[in-house]
């Protein structure tokens, strides 16, 4: 039996539409930015996230979930840029690793109170300051223990240049770094959408800007690492 022409052109079609996929779409905005303070800059960007490199990686997926660790940024992978970091195999968050969840990373900057004391102005109210940027994209895990050990050096590298020790994480024996890394899971996330928020003041006149710098080199500020650990140490003393 022939097959009818308009039937040869339907069961085309729907052929078609069970073949094609559509594309993903791109992620929303993850944070309000007001133009302002809107920064687009990628190498300002990413010299940002080098230097402010503990960040809260925030999944939706199975369940709401917040995890804070120091992270790799390879500015040469995608077109934004790819994050390495690592959790704990026990954190459940590894769950949403899986290449299809969307999760944001987010970086942060110092920050501080304004007061309106500081502008050459009558009427004006205390404000807050401070930098962000946010990556997001999907997780993927990152299990392969050569892949995960080539990044752990590459991390402890990085931080430890900070210090200034002489600590050699090559040194190690393998079956001491072999436990640690059976311990944990990596993870890759390919930046599909990159936002800097920089609420500096930086709309200000400039005799309000100058007033900003000026108070803040004296400004009270947060407690160092080192007074925070020191009061933790002595809160049952």
């Amino acid at each position: 039996m022939r097959m009818k022409r308009r039937d040869l052109l339907s069961a085309f079609a729907l052929t078609c539409g069970a073949d094609a996929q559509d594309p993903a779409p791109p992620p929303t905005a993850s944070l309000y930015i007001p133009q302002t303070h809107l920064v687009e800059d990628r190498k300002f960007l990413h010299d940002f996230m080098d230097e402010f490199a503990f960040v809260d990686l925030i999944t939706a997926s199975p369940g709401l979930r917040i995890t804070h660790v120091p992270v790799l940024l390879d500015r040469s992978a995608g077109q934004f840029g790819t994050i390495l970091g690592h959790i704990s195999r026990q954190n459940e968050q590894t769950k949403a690793f899986d290449g299809t969840q969307q999760a944001v990373i987010a970086f942060h900057g110092p920050q501080g109170c304004i007061s309106p004391t500081w502008y050459q102005t009558a009427q004006a109210v205390p404000t807050w300051n401070f930098a962000v940027v946010h990556a997001t994209g999907k997780l993927k895990a990152v299990t392969d223990p050569k892949d995960l050990h080539a990044f752990l050096a590459r991390l402890i590298s990085k931080f430890e240049s900070y210090q200034k020790t002489d600590y050699d994480f090559s040194k190690l024996p393998d079956t001491y770094v072999n436990g640690m890394l059976s311990g944990i899971v990596g993870f890759r996330l390919e930046i599909e959408l990159l936002e800097g928020k920089f609420k500096l003041g930086q709309e200000r006149s400039e005799t309000g800007r100058q007033g900003i710098l000026k108070h803040l080199a004296t400004a009270r500020g947060e407690r160092s690492l080192h007074d925070l650990t020191e009061s933790f140490y002595q809160r049952k003393a």
